[in-house]
């Protein structure tokens, strides 16, 4: 059946949206629509998958692999824009959807790459492909399909697939729990305070923000202080009351670990175990081993090993810079015990005093808008020619989104860029790039991403004033955007970000080069209210402070990357009884297990690994990173900020997307390996 045979025209998923870049039109779109949209859409991409798996003509790329690439637009337009809405601006109306409509989707999954049929067309043009005179590409995307019909256990014996069914259907339903359990214990361990004077060291804006934030609540002549995704807190670095940054910190750290009806123990102690059965029925030792084979590190030893490498070098810097700030906080309360609360408090301090940086005076030149149109738009202007228009046309999903249409240097039309800055409680926490409308020469389809960070809104007409972390995350997040917005590729599998995990931060961490780079930072570090650019003697020493730190940032990304392997090391029939023993032993195994710096992210608020798609795949984080520093270097060799290394690197890695093999387009754009040492050196372990 066809989709309008099946679902209401009025129903606004019924037909591709009639807006500029198939933008949908959000202005239409009512919780109601979803299910029905849902119940189409897989109904529609099931017959149409039926049709190529039972069809009598001898499969070939066109019908078999081109077919699978064409199918199923309808179930893409509707969950692109539902699985974006559940992470931005969800209710419990959507909450209840995800729940039922997850494990559908995963059967529904099972039941394409699972299909005998379809699977042996899929393997009859693969063992044909060297007759077949293809493209690159669609070399490429035969090659891919191939692959994912193996590792989805297109093989396997039927008892084999039937468990393979059951347990994706429950790991789809588990990982939707751990994100509504995190989601609402965040929101209720959100910092109650009532009195102004315990907020002391926070800035103006902050302190209305909180007081805006807690009358939000019902909390009328209160302040609260939202929690983000990490364990560390960017409000502990600024608040001189101590009692309160252990307030702050405790209830960080205890999401999901409470006992309550939103604790993630039981929930992700059973994603685990159910991850190392589903790896070992596909023929892997691990989850850890299943993942990672396809990724570009292709083995999880050598993922490991890495972060291993860098382990005690990074733990040594951490001891030492602990040691300094130990002497911080005898100056100030003789005999207390060094805790983790203290140290973003005692290193901003150290940070003052060593560097004459202080970060809390630098907010005032980095307002939102003018960071984003005039440091990242201005950026990608300089590098690739594009100029950006903001539309109040256009209709959004939530009032305090910006909308963007992006053209490119020869003033054609390339796409839609979608600022989603402002942190609320229907957001999950962190930040992050995704797509509405994945570019495709397929379908003719141009680009429409969106960028979403946790700031908090400041009151009605007052600034955005942005800290460093915060700044680092928008220029971070554009990188991925920028990976989507110049995607040139024909298959819609293979757009923009679509590109193996542990190379997908490489471009983003790339972007964030540009954020201190002298032209960029002189054009959009401007004081918000005079104008006047930020001080010489500021950027000296925000330069110079970049590298202290490191041993602390290290330690605990590489905790948290080490606790997602341990998890992920399971092997078949292994569970865990106690979660919190599990982690502690992982850490003391490790060598990363210091009381002052817990893991980035603690199991039972690691959204990554067990509600996101980074499981056994963190690593990718400093992974990304060698190339990223190696790319660095070679944009500091070649003249920096040119469209000539703009344009180079877009067109060998940014417009490529996964349509090449990744560590092949990184060659073909270094003309070599990448090399190590950039990042020993930009993180101060030349010694690892």
């Amino acid at each position: 059946m066809t989709a309008p045979e099946q679902l209401s025209p009025d129903n606004p998923f019924a037909a591709p949206s009639d807006l500029p870049y198939g933008l949908p039109p959000f202005d239409r779109v009512s919780d109601e629509h979803f299910a029905p949209a849902f119940d189409a859409g897989l109904a529609e991409h099931a017959a149409e998958v039926a049709r190529i798996a039972d069809s009598e003509e001898a499969p070939t790329f066109e019908n078999t692999v081109a077919a699978l690439e064409r199918s199923g637009t309808l179930l893409t337009r509707v969950s692109s824009v539902f699985f974006n809405l559940t992470s931005s601006d969800t209710n419990p109306e959507r909450q209840r959807l995800q729940a039922s409509v997850a494990p559908r989707l995963a059967a529904h999954h099972d039941a394409i790459y699972l299909n005998p049929k379809l699977a042996a067309r899929v393997t009859a043009v693969f063992e044909a492909r060297e007759t077949l005179d293809l493209d690159p590409e669609s070399a490429w995307l035969l090659q891919r399909y191939h692959t994912d019909f193996q590792r989805a256990g297109a093989e396997l014996p039927e008892e084999k697939q039937a468990r393979l069914r059951e347990l994706n259907e429950r790991l789809s339903s588990l990982s939707t729990r751990f994100q509504e359990n995190l989601l609402a214990d965040s929101n209720d361990l959100a910092i109650v305070v009532a009195d102004a004077a315990e907020l002391a060291g926070l800035s103006e804006g902050e302190i209305r923000a909180a007081a805006e934030a807690a009358t939000a609540r019902g909390e009328d002549g209160k302040y609260v202080l939202k929690l983000g995704l990490p364990t560390g807190q960017p409000v502990l670095a600024s608040l001189e009351n101590r009692a309160l940054r252990e307030r702050v910190y405790r209830a960080a750290t205890s999401r999901g670990n409470r006992g309550n009806e939103h604790d993630n123990k039981a929930v992700l102690a059973e994603i685990a175990t159910l991850r190392a059965e589903r790896a070992a029925i596909l023929g892997y030792e691990s989850h850890a081993s299943y993942i990672i084979a396809d990724e570009t590190a292709r083995t999880a030893e050598a993922a490991v090993g890495l972060l291993r490498r860098l382990a005690p070098v990074a733990v040594a810097n951490a001891k030492a810079e602990a040691d300094e700030l130990r002497q911080y906080l005898a100056a100030d309360e003789p005999g207390a015990e060094f805790e983790p609360w203290d140290w973003a408090f005692y290193a901003e301090r150290l940070r003052r005093d060593r560097f004459d940086l202080d970060e809390s005076a630098l907010r005032p030149y980095f307002e939102l808008d003018r960071v984003v149109v005039d440091g990242i738009f201005y950026a990608a202007s300089r590098l690739y020619g594009l100029t950006f228009s903001e539309r109040h046309d256009l209709p959004k999903y939530h009032a305090s989104v910006r909308v963007f249409e992006v053209f490119d240097a020869d003033g054609a039309p390339l796409g839609i860029f979608i600022g989603d800055y402002y942190t609320r409680d229907s957001k999950r926490g962190g930040a992050w790039m995704n797509n509405f409308v994945d570019q495709s020469g397929l379908f003719g389809y141009r680009p429409v991403v969106v960028n979403n960070l946790n700031i908090a809104k400041p009151p009605e007409g007052e600034p955005t004033l942005l800290s460093l972390d915060e700044l680092h995350a928008a220029f971070h997040e554009f990188g991925h955007a920028l990976h989507g917005l110049l995607s040139d590729v024909r298959y819609p599998t293979f757009s923009g970000a679509n590109v193996a995990r542990d190379f997908v931060e490489y471009p983003s961490q790339v972007n964030e080069m540009w954020m201190f780079w002298p032209e960029v930072l002189a054009n959009y570090a401007k004081h918000w209210e005079t104008g006047e650019p930020l001080p010489q003697a500021a950027v000296d020493a925000l330069l110079a402070s970049r590298k202290y730190g490191e041993g602390y940032a290290t330690t605990e990304y590489l905790a948290a990357s080490l606790l997602d392997q341990a998890w992920h090391a399971l092997g078949p029939g292994e569970t865990v009884a106690d979660v919190e023993k599990f982690e502690a032993t992982a850490l003391e195994e490790a060598g990363v297990a210091l009381g002052t710096v817990l893991p980035r992210y603690r199991s039972t608020y690691f959204a990554h690994i067990f509600s996101g798609g980074y499981s056994a795949g963190y690593y990718s984080y400093i992974w990304s990173e060698v190339l990223d520093a190696d790319s660095v270097e070679w944009f500091r060799e070649n003249g920096g900020l040119t469209r000539e290394n703009g344009d180079y690197f877009r067109r060998e890695l940014l417009s490529r997307g996964g349509s090449v093999d990744s560590m092949t387009a990184f060659r073909a754009f270094r003309g070599r390996d990448p090399e190590i040492a950039p990042l020993l050196k930009r993180r101060g372990l030349e010694g690892s």
